[in-house]
């Protein structure tokens, strides 16, 4: 144990997702060593993204405006949507320049055993948008055609796709797809090189009802 303030910066480091004991050490002595300057630059973005970032009143994303730039742009086909668990899956599909609709972010993937259910997760968002009516910024939706479901391919992801298909397959007209196989089991979506995913989303299957 370190005393005062760099053990207090240690621990507050070691609360981030991914950060052990000894990163946080490494991290926290890195940051005394650091310059004023660049000590200055990192409060300054931290306190911008706290004060200046928002979730998308469409998708959920992260965005500087009520509704982000993949929802704001007009040539994105509004009536075929892509379900993610995280921002950061945004960015991964968004890498393999196959996909031109727009997203959905859940906020995370069903976890009983972490106390995430479906009340945790933006699915009456996603209802709500498949079933035409207004967002929360009280605009009116076209209607969508195609859901794409792009979970982790991991336990979690696949039970929040399975949960997901069991509430879409009321609504008439509408077809439900999921990534084709090829994903490397256990991972994140994030993680999968650009060409994997791209097969994979460009080689979507329609799900059992």
């Amino acid at each position: 144990m370190f005393e005062g303030p760099v053990q207090d910066l240690i621990d507050e480091l070691g609360r981030l997702p991914g950060i052990g004991p000894k990163s946080a050490q490494r991290l926290a002595f890195h940051l005394l060593g650091a310059e004023e300057a660049d000590i200055t630059r990192l409060q300054e973005a931290l306190a911008k993204v706290k004060a200046g970032v928002v979730f998308c009143e469409v998708c959920g994303n992260v965005s500087e405006k009520p509704r982000c730039r993949i929802c704001a742009d007009a040539r994105r086909d509004a009536t075929l949507v892509c379900v993610v668990e995280e921002p950061k899956d945004v960015m991964a599909v968004e890498r393999t320049r196959e996909f031109r609709g727009r997203y959905h972010v859940l906020g995370g993937a069903l976890d009983p055993m972490g106390g995430v259910g479906p009340d945790q997760l933006r699915v009456r968002e996603l209802l709500r948008r498949i079933g035409g009516q207004e967002t929360e910024g009280g605009e009116q939706e076209p209607e969508i055609a195609e859901v794409i479901l792009a979970m982790d391919p991991n336990t979690e992801g696949e039970a929040t796709a399975t949960y997901l298909v069991r509430l879409l397959r009321d609504f008439p007209g509408l077809t439900v797809t999921k990534l084709a196989s090829g994903l490397p089991m256990g991972g994140d979506l994030e993680f999968a090189d650009e060409l994997t995913l791209g097969r994979a989303l460009a080689g979507r299957r329609p799900t059992a009802s």
